[in-house]
């Protein structure tokens, strides 16, 4: 992808009651289409081409040399990031107005190795089943092939959002 062709991002925190207003989706989509500031974690990872409906969520990103860890390979918080943002997202694009989501647990499997030599990969978040206090999803990251290179389940609580809550807490 030209890097000319990709808009600027604007990196920020929404405020909890513009987020609480929203459906899940709305507001998943939204940050996607650069109407409300991506969470300020993306700069590290910069995703492009994202999409939501609901109970899924794609992220494009590209590993570089800025992933790399000592060993001379994309460092696991890479994919750890990408899968988590993918499997919370698609959480949250189930969640109606009022309502938020935190990670309580996840796991990660490590497939194949990324480098910068790998090219752009695709992380889905799909859920699995969204209840009125957890849910469940799990997301995979592949190649421009199609093969796995890490996948994860994930654990979230669900909760109201109280009115006039400030932002903070995990994602």
């Amino acid at each position: 992808m030209d890097a000319a062709s990709v808009p600027p991002v604007e990196y920020g925190v929404t405020p909890t009651d513009v987020m609480a207003s929203m459906s899940g989706v709305a507001f998943v989509r939204a940050i996607f289409e650069g109407k409300l500031p991506a969470p300020p974690i993306m700069q590290t990872i910069e995703p492009f081409d994202c999409t939501a409906e609901p109970g899924v969520v794609v992220i494009n990103s590209i590993p570089g040399l800025r992933h790399y860890n000592p060993i001379g390979s994309v460092h696991g918080g890479y994919a750890a990031t990408l899968l988590d943002s993918a499997m919370g997202l698609a959480v949250h694009s189930m969640l109606p107005a009022g309502t938020g989501y935190t990670t309580l647990e996840f796991k990660i499997s490590f497939i194949r190795g990324m480098t910068k030599d790998t090219g752009a990969v695709r992380s889905e978040g799909r859920v699995l089943n969204v209840g009125r206090r957890a849910a469940s999803a799990e997301a995979r990251i592949t190649d421009s092939r199609g093969r796995l290179l890490a996948h994860a389940t994930t654990t979230c609580l669900v909760f109201e959002i109280p009115a006039g809550t400030s932002p903070g807490g995990q994602g």
